[in-house]
This record gives structure tokens, C-alpha cells and sequence, in this order.
């Protein structure tokens, strides 16, 4: 009886290795997705019914939802776990999701001035200094766009402190700054000109520029923008905070998209325009909260948040205020990745809209931010144009804009 026990088991594992096996090559279950998946992220119950409806991971793959609910502080806190099966019945992969909740957010769409302020000094290019002695002096080791953290332990608050924490030294210091993202020390000898020690560098604590409001939470006013961190734009470091304002802004002109030329909306935002506080800017995009909804969000135009299990190749839109006032453009989506950690090319797609591309040639610096939407859900921002096609562009999806709200690091 053992023996026969054992044979059957046998004869199962070859049987369902031989159906697993003609299952990869009719191309009927896509492995390589499914693993892919992060090992927590976002969905909502329809996302689980598209994913069995559209096949995206395989006719002979379906998916189900084990809901866990959790009561926390009164919080209600919905957690479940997707359970992936060969032929329905065999489990090949469970992951964790954050089960999104049935609320709408205000859909942005406008373009925004944004104003941060540098946890740091910015290097902005090199100065050649001649010192008390008659030597010229050019710096050798610091590159344009590289942060200066600290001075000899001392953190850089505000460029007045440069000079300051400089001058108390020996002439020798050591220097923390940022460099591609990666903090990095050197000791450097400074130069004495007028009896005071330089470093023989401009910098600035400051940097501003414009993006576009991707959402609102319609219950606390915490924003989301951009959907890509606002970086030094030389060596890619992303600029750390101690604070920064949101600005209305007045889009004043369009150069168009070209072949190897992104173009760009012309825009202008006073400081007396102030609309709210950013309090993050990381590789997710740009976050804070508005304190004044007026010119930034329309009341009637909001959506629920869509995770990736419900982005499919095919049309969808994308909100822009390109004509002057907020509309939706028709746009196809070309791919949609699988990604286990988090960056701003999740999707591929063409603009089809013959009115925007008559405006702007397809998508334009600016329009970062901008909500993609399909099937009434917003499922991401835009973040960059095709440099070499100016009417394709790439995505960043809405999982990684919710993890990059509660993300603790700039």
C-alpha cells in the first residue's frame, strides 16, 4: 500500500510537471511577471476581478484575494494577501497588498511653481581664487550640483554659516558632502584670500522650478506632484529638504516637442501666490499639504486610486491644463512593467490626442505630475517624454506615489 502511495505521488509530480512545463511554452503563464511583483503593494478588489478578466499574468493563471482586517487605535487598517494558482488550484506565489481604500482624491493636473530649501549647500560652479600669496587657486575636487552636508562635523544650515564654521577653522577641514546620491568625506585645504578662508566655489541654498499636480487627498489636503524627485540635474543627487512652498502658477507659453527636444511650458508663480508647504522630495515625486485649494483642484473632478494589478495595455488619459484650463487627453498605454522596487518608468505610452499635439508635440518638461487615468481610476503621473519621440512617454504608478507619501527620508 506504501509503495503504491508513493508511485501515485510520483506519477502526480511528473503529470503536473508536464502541465506546468506545455503551460510556459503555449505562453499561458507569465513567471517571470508574476515574480517580478513586489512583495507588498497596493490593489484594490477590482484590480484582483481585472486581473482574472484581462489574463495579465496567463490564461491558466488565476488570482484571488484573502482579505485580513485589523483594528488598530479604532483605525480600520485592510491588509490581505493575493494568492496566485496554476489551473486554479495550484498555488504558486502569495504576496501581500495594502488593500486601497474606497475613497476619492482630487485630480490635479495644473502646473505648480515649487520653491525648496537645501538641507545643505549646492555647488553651483567653481571660481578661481588668487590668495593672499599671489597663488591661483582652482578647486580640484568638488563637481557642479554636489551638496556640502557638513563642515568639520558641523552641519550646513544656510550659506551664512559657510563662512562662519570656515573661518573658526585651521585652514584645514574636512567635508561631508552628496555626490550621485552617495554621502562621501574629503579633507580640503582652504585658501586664505583677504585673511579670510574660501573654498573657491559658488553655491546656493535654494532651488525652484515648476511640475505639475498629480493628486489631493480631498480629507487632509496632502498633495502628491511631480511622480520624480527634483534632483540637481547635473549629477542626479536628490535635493534634501529642510523645507519648501507650493506656488499658484501662470503658464504663460508652450515650446513645443521635438526630435531631441523635450520643449517645455513657460510659466511664472510669485511669491505672494503661495498655495501650501512641501515637506518631502524623494525619488517618488514631490509631496506636502495645501493650505489653499483655490486654482488647484476642481471639486468635480476627482477619482479612486487604481493599483498595477488593474494597469492594462490600451487607452487611457491623461489631465493637463496645457489649453489653459484642466481637460483630458487620450493617450494608449504601450506597456505596463512588472517592478519589485520602485521607479519612475512603470509604464510606456503614446499620446494620441491630435489637440495635444497640435499644443505641445506630445508631452513636454513641465508636465511631470500630470494624472494618467484608465477606467475612471487615476493609476499614475506622468514623469518623463521620449527623448527621441516627444509623443511617448514614460509613467510612474500610484503604489509607488502612496509609499512615497509615508516614506520617512527625503
Amino acid at each position: 500500500m506504501k509503495r503504491k502511495v508513493e508511485k501515485l505521488k510520483y506519477v502526480f509530480s511528473i503529470a503536473l510537471f508536464v502541465a506546468v512545463f506545455f503551460a510556459l511554452v503555449l505562453g499561458n503563464v507569465n513567471l517571470g511577471g508574476i515574480f517580478s511583483l513586489p512583495d507588498n503593494f497596493s490593489a484594490s478588489f477590482n484590480d484582483v476581478d481585472n486581473v482574472n478578466q484581462n489574463s495579465l499574468f496567463g490564461k491558466f493563471v488565476n488570482t484571488s484575494l484573502e482579505k485580513n482586517l485589523s483594528s488598530v487605535d479604532s483605525q480600520k487598517d485592510k491588509e490581505g494577501t493575493i494568492v496566485f494558482k496554476l489551473f486554479g488550484f495550484i498555488p504558486i506565489r502569495k504576496v501581500k497588498v495594502n488593500i486601497l481604500p474606497d475613497q476619492e482624491v482630487f485630480l490635479g493636473g495644473v502646473p505648480i511653481g515649487l520653491s525648496l530649501d537645501s538641507d545643505g549647500a549646492i555647488v553651483i560652479s567653481d571660481t578661481v581664487v588668487s590668495d593672499d600669496g599671489g597663488n591661483v587657486n582652482k578647486n580640484k575636487i568638488f563637481k557642479s550640483g554636489d551638496i556640502l552636508k557638513s563642515i568639520d562635523g558641523k552641519a550646513l544650515n544656510s550659506l551664512d554659516e559657510v563662512e562662519e564654521i570656515l573661518n573658526e577653522s585651521n585652514g584645514n577641514v574636512e567635508i561631508e558632502y552628496i555626490r550621485k546620491n552617495k554621502i562621501q568625506k574629503t579633507q580640503v585645504e582652504l585658501i586664505k584670500k583677504d585673511g579670510k578662508y574660501k573654498l573657491g566655489l559658488w553655491v546656493k541654498d535654494d532651488i525652484s522650478g515648476v511640475g505639475t499636480l498629480t493628486y489631493v487627498k480631498q480629507d487632509s489636503h496632502n498633495f502628491v506632484a511631480l511622480g520624480h524627485p527634483i534632483t540637481d540635474g547635473k549629477e542626479g543627487n536628490i535635493i534634501p529638504l529642510t523645507g519648501g512652498k507650493v506656488f499658484d502658477c501662470s503658464l504663460i507659453g508652450i515650446t513645443k516637442g521635438e526630435r531631441n527636444n523635450p520643449g517645455e511650458l513657460r510659466c511664472v508663480f510669485l511669491q505672494s501666490n503661495e498655495k501650501g508647504k512641501i515637506s518631502k522630495n524623494n525619488k517618488y515625486g514631490i509631496f506636502g499639504h495645501l493650505d489653499n485649494l483655490e486654482n488647484m483642484v476642481d471639486a468635480n473632478l476627482s477619482a479612486k486610486l487604481g493599483g498595477r494589478l488593474g494597469v492594462k495595455s490600451g487607452k487611457a488619459k491623461i489631465i493637463s491644463s496645457v489649453s489653459g484650463i484642466r481637460e483630458e487627453y487620450d493617450i494608449e498605454i504601450i506597456k505596463a512593467n512588472y517592478q519589485a522596487k520602485c521607479d519612475d518608468k512603470s509604464l510606456v505610452f503614446r499620446v494620441t490626442d491630435k489637440r495635444l499635439l497640435n499644443l505641445t508635440g506630445g508631452i513636454v518638461q513641465g508636465m511631470s505630475g500630470s494624472p494618467i487615468v484608465q477606467d475612471g481610476k487615476l493609476i499614475g503621473a506622468v514623469t518623463h517624454v521620449f527623448l527621441s519621440d516627444p509623443t511617448k512617454g514614460y509613467g510612474i504608478y500610484s503604489d509607488w506615489l502612496l509609499e512615497g507619501e509615508n516614506c520617512e527620508n527625503n
